[in-house]
């Protein structure tokens, strides 16, 4: 690998497997090898990478609790005329990971950054998802669900393919969330531990994913990209109205049923008896507060 395969003064924004060591790219590997410094989101995780490819340069760790503080430090080694690569534990750095905010900082300081492409969930579970034209890609969600089903009842307004990612422990979680949300009839893709050992894509109507993933232990493991397509264009009006509903149920986990309604009317303009009667299946016990 030669010194001549990477630039002075410029960050590289580097991809690497996200699981499969093989799928790290000979591009990726020359740079890697080449850079005085690399910057990794857990220095452990990728040591494995590095060990893998005989790579022996220097690694430091820039997470999401040091970003801030060591952007200024690598800015300065960049205008020495170091050459730096960034890399986070898996895929594309600064998508749903650490980065972005070091790019930025990069750029306005006046230095290259040049990217490396190669592995990322996204693109891999697009690339067998089968869908075409725009879409929405959400990465991770909250991990409340008022703010969950707030960010996924915009997205549905769209009426694109919705993208996301989620942890094992809160699949089940945003399956119900996704439920109060999209039509039932929609269909979701489920993309599990890609390019790892036990990788499985699965694709079912969103009605039967609470019960399928309740179904077996092992259906909720992993890492998991989600697809989501719309089952069909809805009308205007009831897009608007859905909206309005979800409004409601959100003041309603802070709010007493009266005022919650009052507020969702003055924001959404849907008629007060119509949120009322929706409040009354959150709050029966404030009947007779109307």
């Amino acid at each position: 690998m030669s010194s001549e395969s990477v630039y002075p003064a410029t960050l590289y924004v580097v991809a690497t497997p996200i699981g499969n060591l093989a799928d790290l790219t000979y591009r990726a590997a020359t740079v890697l090898q080449n850079v005085q410094l690399i910057l990794a989101e857990d220095t452990r995780v990728s040591a494995v990478l590095l060990r893998h490819y005989a790579i022996s340069t220097p690694v430091s760790a820039l997470h999401q609790h040091n970003e801030a503080r060591r952007s200024a430090s690598v800015i300065e080694q960049l205008a020495q005329g170091q050459s730096i690569a960034l890399i986070s534990d898996a895929g594309t750095p600064g998508i749903s990971d650490p980065g972005a905010r070091l790019v930025r900082e990069v750029r306005a300081a006046g230095h290259a950054v040049v990217p490396v492409p190669g592995a990322s969930a996204l693109s891999a579970a697009l690339s067998v998802a089968g869908i075409e034209g725009p879409l929405l890609f959400l990465g991770f969600l909250s991990t409340r669900s008022s703010a969950r089903r707030q960010a996924l009842s915009a997205a549905a307004l769209a009426h694109w393919p919705v993208v996301l990612y989620e942890a094992p422990h809160r699949l089940l979680e945003l399956a119900d969330d996704l439920l109060g949300v999209f039509d039932p009839a929609s269909q979701v893709l489920l993309a599990r531990e890609l390019t790892k050992r036990f990788e499985s894509i699965e694709r079912m109507a969103l009605a039967t994913l609470p019960d399928w993933l309740r179904a077996d232990p092992n259906h909720s493991r992993g890492e998991f990209v989600l697809v989501i397509e719309p089952a069909t264009a809805q009308d205007p009006i009831d897009t608007a109205r859905a909206a309005a509903l979800q409004t409601l149920e959100i003041l309603l986990e802070d709010l007493p049923l009266a005022q919650a309604v009052r507020l969702a009317q003055r924001i959404t303009g849907l008629r007060r008896n119509d949120l009322y009667q929706h409040a009354l299946q959150f709050k029966p016990e404030e009947d007779d507060s109307k």
